[in-house]
């Protein structure tokens, strides 16, 4: 069969969508942001692909989707955005095997000292005796010059993530976090008055509320609304470190500590910061501002022990290979290649031809300034994408359907040629390779393209188009080539600054002592190519500063009452948080629902509205609405709750009504509809208000964030940073990609946004890949000229149409057209 047909599909928001895909091709679907792409390919197509396979073979464990019938499919493979793994002890070099490669060839050729005649000797020249001794099995090797023994260095000691190989001080991570007291606590507040940086809100409330009960417990005097500095030492003690402390054991020591939270069962402002780091993995963004990573003393942060970190390999230790770029290492794999004897290669051949294979494909795949010791938890979305794609290029399979999720976020334009050079190797191979994409060039490459469309959410859900480039462009129900055909030129009128920001000698990672002056009152668009530097000099370097070792190389933030991050990061994506909740606009629907007089009647307050604690949700499901079905080796499935039929809330609650809807019914509502549905609530239209004026507004209030994409949940972000901030202030914004995942039509919307934060005396900085935005900023400044250790220099400071002056509308000078 030629064709995967789909008939009759209906998950989420698709309108019983019926669509002919032709095999063996590229195949972009595209569509404003939240149309239904993903919910057909990922939620539909894929799903269905993976439960026919594994009932094939029989097995059961996905449920069939929301779909009659798809015919011609095929085993699949999703890559998508969130892919990513959060152990900080993964990397770049252990994902791709990479670095096992490297020990191996550590272990077959690596030159040391003798530890008995001190000679330097290679482990190609030495013989090995294989020993079991107490039913343990030992490597041993007889040195070549003195012929005595010694234990041989194995694989196992070039891992730092191993006992015999790691660093004994620092357990392989290579660095210490220590903590400063002064940013966790303000002594010169008081606890009701904000002293703890990160109690904020009812949390703080509620902390305080503990320690204060602790010191009555102890017999201590209650400190309330005095500044920390005035605490004495033992009050002091307690906020600090908790009541577990030794200060506190020693001072009360007939006193048994309290046993609950209610009577001062208090942890303590320090151990809290440590153990929230320890559930993060030594990753927690908001907590990097109260520690200074210190790099361990023994190993330098070379993660290795002593003995394996100091043997040699064509001159190079293994630490300083895992410092290189892929493209560097590349380098110097060849260089090795050609400089062994025929008896060593024999020993690494096998090795080294891996490693070459797989750094040529992550360098065909944009990624080349990657280093083999880069954090897996430190990668974008896109980068992630990429890594996995030059792994699957591995596979000599074909007759495989993959999907793939906006390839080319984060990528620049420069680089998009060869991410399309890649797709096609994957067709080629005999594979269908269907990818959700907003790229113009990756649509005019493909073979086929299915708009999806006409809106957003319930908007959407219909195929409106389909066909090459061309026959899009024709077609006048699709809004993708409606924005082809006539797409916004760029702004030509460009803002004056009122001032700047400076940023000196910066030489943070790549960065090459590059000084800058960002201006103030501006939309700037900090561009390059991935891995030029452009997040180390916004987010390392600007935000920063203060904990930064050369804390003056940034000057003019005074200018601003805030400094509004919003980065890549995921938003936290529990299972009970929705749209809604996490905006806080849920807070005052409550409200609205408990002030009704059927509330009253009842006896509902604003607690029983609420799915997250007891009263008025339904209990057999907590509020969820479902139950989680556990599958041992397949994702838990998710089975409607009996009780509530996913109602989430018990009888008593459903049946109160606001303009004849439910609580349950406006949670079903998109922001577009509640902004309607609630316009006699002012705070109410405000928060729903930004929300859309984000590209939000297709979103259901009660859809979960776990189902959001990276674009998305950065908007909501942003959204909460705006719905948050005083009117009147004067904040910096510092945005990281904030259009990824944007339909063009969903960014020139989008556009109007963010010169309307400009407008209001605020200063925005997107790090950007996208055109659309950088022809529509005031300032650009450019990094390059490549990544890595090609990058970390200032390419361009000037405006769009100066940049297009200077490279002559050339695309692969900037990425700029």
């Amino acid at each position: 069969m030629s064709i995967i047909e789909i008939i009759r599909a209906h998950e989420g928001n698709l309108k019983d969508v019926s669509l002919e895909i032709p095999k063996n091709k590229l195949v972009v679907f595209t569509g404003l942001s939240g149309s239904g792409k993903s919910t057909l390919l990922l939620d539909v197509l894929f799903n269905e692909c993976q439960r026919q396979y594994l009932e094939a073979i029989t097995m059961q464990g996905i449920h069939k989707p929301k779909v009659e019938r798809i015919r011609g499919a095929s085993p699949a493979i999703a890559i998508t955005q969130n892919d990513a793994n959060s152990n900080p002890r993964s990397t770049v070099g252990t994902m791709t095997d990479i670095y096992t490669d490297l020990r191996m060839v550590y272990e077959k050729l690596g030159r040391r000292s003798c530890p008995h005649c001190g000679e330097m000797i290679s482990a190609a020249d030495c013989k090995e005796e294989t020993a079991k001794i107490d039913n343990q099995f030992y490597v041993y090797m007889y040195c070549c010059n003195c012929a005595k023994r010694m234990d041989k260095v194995t694989r196992t000691h070039f891992s730092f993530n191993t006992r015999e190989g790691a660093c004994p001080a620092c357990d392989g991570l290579g660095r210490f976090h220590s903590i400063h007291k002064e940013r966790v606590v303000n002594e010169k507040l008081s606890l009701e008055g904000g002293a703890v940086s990160y109690w904020e809100g009812q949390y703080g409330t509620y902390q305080t509320s503990i320690l204060y009960a602790a010191c009555k417990h102890y017999g201590v005097p209650v400190p309330a609304n005095i500044p920390v500095e005035q605490f004495s030492d033992m009050q002091k003690a307690m906020l600090y470190e908790g009541i577990e402390t030794d200060a506190v054991r020693s001072h009360f020591p007939n006193h048994k500590p309290p046993r609950t939270t209610a009577s001062g069962k208090f942890e303590g402002v320090l151990p809290i910061v440590w153990r929230r780091l320890s559930e993060k993995d030594g990753n927690a963004k908001k907590l990097e501002g109260f520690f200074d990573i210190v790099e361990c003393p023994d190993c330098k942060g070379e993660r290795l022990a002593e003995v394996s970190r100091s043997i040699t390999v064509n001159g190079k230790r293994l630490p300083q290979l895992s410092l290189l770029s892929l493209e560097e290492l590349c380098q110097w794999v060849k260089d090795l290649a050609a400089s062994l004897t025929e008896q060593q290669s024999e020993l690494v051949q096998a090795y080294l031809l891996d490693i070459q294979t797989k750094l040529t494909r992550i360098v065909n795949v944009g990624l080349g300034y990657l280093s083999v010791d880069r954090q897996i938890v430190t990668l974008s979305g896109g980068e992630m994408q990429r890594l996995r794609l030059a792994a699957i290029l591995d596979s000599e399979l074909s007759g495989v359907i993959y999907i793939l999720d906006e390839p080319t976020a984060g990528l620049h334009p420069k680089d998009t040629a060869g991410l399309i050079t890649i797709l096609r190797k994957l067709r080629d191979l005999g594979n269908s390779v269907l990818v959700i994409e907003h790229d113009t060039d990756v649509m005019a490459a493909s073979d086929y393209i299915v708009d999806i469309g006409p809106g957003s959410g319930k908007e959407g859900g219909e195929v409106v188009a389909t066909g090459g480039l061309e026959e899009i462009m024709s077609q006048e129900n699709s809004v993708t080539g409606n924005y082809l055909r006539s797409p916004q030129p760029g702004k030509t009128n460009f803002r004056k600054a009122a001032g700047a920001v400076y940023i000196k000698a910066a030489d943070k990672f790549n960065l090459k002592n590059i000084s800058v002056a960002i201006p103030v009152g501006c939309l700037t668009a900090v561009t390059g190519p991935s891995g030029s530097g452009k997040s180390t000099l916004i987010f390392e370097v600007l935000a920063q500063n203060e904990q930064n070792r050369n804390k003056n190389c940034v000057s003019g933030l005074e200018q601003f009452d805030n400094i509004i991050q919003i980065e890549q990061s995921p938003i936290t994506k529990m299972k009970r948080s929705n749209v809604a909740t996490y905006s806080e606009v849920y807070s005052e629907i409550r409200t609205v629902y408990a002030k009704t007089d059927a509330a009253k009647q009842e006896g509902l307050t604003v607690k029983h509205f609420s799915f997250n604690t007891p009263g008025g949700r339904c209990e057999n499901c907590e509020g969820l609405g479902y139950i989680d079905s556990n599958m041992l080796f397949f994702s838990n499935t998710r089975v409607v709750c009996p009780v509530c039929n996913g109602k989430q809330f018990n009888n008593t609650v459903l049946a109160v009504k606001y303009k004849g809807l439910s609580i349950k019914d406006v949670l079903h509502l998109s922001v577009v509809e509640a902004v309607d549905f609630f316009a006699d609530h002012s705070k109410l239209i405000r928060i729903l208000q930004l929300l859309q004026d984000v590209g939000l507004g297709y979103l259901e209030l009660g859809q979960t964030l776990t189902t959001l994409s990276g674009g998305e949940g950065q908007r909501l972000k942003l959204a909460k940073e705006l719905i948050g901030s005083s009117r009147g202030t004067k904040n910096l914004y510092l945005m990281d990609e904030p259009t990824t995942g944007l339909h063009p039509q969903d960014i020139e919307h989008f556009l109007v946004l963010l010169n309307r934060i400009v407008d209001a005396g605020n200063s925005v900085v997107v790090v950007e890949h996208n055109q659309q935005v950088i022809r529509n900023s005031d300032w650009i400044i450019d990094l390059g000229p490549e990544g890595g250790a090609r990058g970390g220099e200032i390419v361009f400071t000037g405006t769009p149409k100066e940049m297009m002056e200077i490279t002559g509308g050339k695309r692969e000078a900037y990425g700029f057209q």
